[in-house]
């Protein structure tokens, strides 16, 4: 047992918690410099901060590249922040909470996507408290992370591809990942040698087929594109598809990773437990936040799985820092929020030589543009 002394002290320091006295929201919508296709032409950012009864103020994101930006903004300002007025400012304890709440509503996609909002403003706050980075607040384990070379280059013509991962290898990626799900798999073989080629046989060559095919096809793919010493298959079925998935990874020849489109921890116990992936792949806002991510990275260590976390480098990377197991942090050519020119002061990461590291900021780090009105109108000019 503890000293009644240090109870105390305990008890006083939970008791000295802030409160949240608010959760405002605002919208960011900004173009993407490197199309994505015609269904994803821009990106947006939906800016949150937490305000408390000490004056304290974290700041956050919630993020979608398509779907729902408006519905997001909805659920923190009707629901999310009305609920979490009052409640200490405890990330996990409000993440929990809220869980609660808004489950009902959906086990996730919006909803998580919303909550991500909150937890990254009280993540902030408490590092901001604690006079340190969120990544030095959960224990910074690695001074660096490796970075690789993304793109979302389904429609770019065969050159296009080419000359992109040519600026990869220049840029010093050892690791890059392509898009293939082409009506006709001849095509997907042509650009997957020319990628190889340019690459060499020591790059480590990734494929991500975004949930284009079916298993029949999945295997044929595999049959042909299996000789090019491919490190993973990215979500080729649809995401859901838990049975197919167990099928596909017991005969794959190439380890097989998914994600993206997993929206809580239960559905990645599913699939671990399933034994249907060999490397999982959590995006941050999706699954609700930091909170939800660190709980989900331990499950994939006690079951020894890769974790390689999806998008959103400038987030991601911080996190990749904290981690026990070696990864890979995605970042997408000139789709950083940096280069997007949503951010109104350096970049919380930087990237040299295919290495991230951070640039000291506290918090989160960052500092998203005043309005969305504001930002939108420097883009017109």
């Amino acid at each position: 047992m503890g000293s009644p002394v240090a109870e105390v002290a305990v008890a006083a320091e939970v008791r000295t918690l802030p409160r949240i006295t608010g959760l405002s929201s605002r919208l960011l919508t900004v173009p993407l410099l490197r199309s994505w296709g015609a269904e994803a032409p821009e990106n947006h950012v939906i800016v949150t901060e937490i305000q408390t009864d000490d004056g304290g103020a974290g700041h956050g994101f919630s993020w979608t590249p398509t779907i729902g930006p408006q519905a997001v903004k909805a659920l923190l300002d009707f629901d999310v922040a009305p609920f979490i007025t009052g409640l200490e400012a405890n990330p996990e304890g409000v993440w929990d909470e809220l869980w609660k709440r808004l489950h009902e509503a959906g086990g996730g996609g919006l909803t998580t996507i919303a909550m991500a909002g909150a937890d990254l403003a009280l993540w902030d706050l408490q590092a901001r408290r604690a006079g340190t980075s969120v990544t030095g607040l959960l224990g910074q384990r690695q001074d660096s992370v490796e970075v690789y070379g993304s793109g979302v280059n389904l429609h770019y013509s065969l050159g296009e591809l080419v000359a992109q991962v040519e600026r990869w290898v220049a840029a010093g990626h050892n690791a890059v990942k392509i898009k293939v799900g082409k009506p006709d798999l001849r095509e997907d073989m042509e650009r997957v040698a020319a990628v190889r080629k340019v690459l060499g046989p020591h790059r480590k060559l990734m494929i991500d087929a975004n949930q284009r095919w079916d298993l029949p096809a999945t295997f044929r793919a595999l049959d042909v594109l299996g000789e090019f010493g491919l490190e993973w298959l990215e979500e080729p079925l649809r995401a859901d598809d838990l049975w197919a998935y167990r099928r596909l990874r017991q005969h794959s020849p190439v380890p097989i990773a998914l994600g993206e489109n997993l929206h809580n921890i239960y559905r990645f116990r599913d699939f671990i437990e399933a034994g249907a992936v060999d490397i999982i792949q959590p995006n941050i806002i999706r699954v609700g936040g930091i909170t939800p991510f660190r709980r989900i990275v331990e499950l994939a260590r006690t079951h020894s799985i890769r974790v390689m976390p999806h998008l959103l480098p400038e987030l991601s990377g911080q996190l990749a820092l904290t981690m026990a197991e070696p990864t890979l942090v995605e970042d997408i050519e000139d789709a950083s929020f940096e280069q997007l020119g949503v951010l109104d002061a350096p970049s919380p990461v930087q990237v040299r030589d295919s290495l991230l590291t951070l640039t000291g900021r506290p918090g989160l780090g960052f500092a998203f543009s005043g309005s969305s009105a504001d930002h939108q109108n420097r883009n017109a000019l």
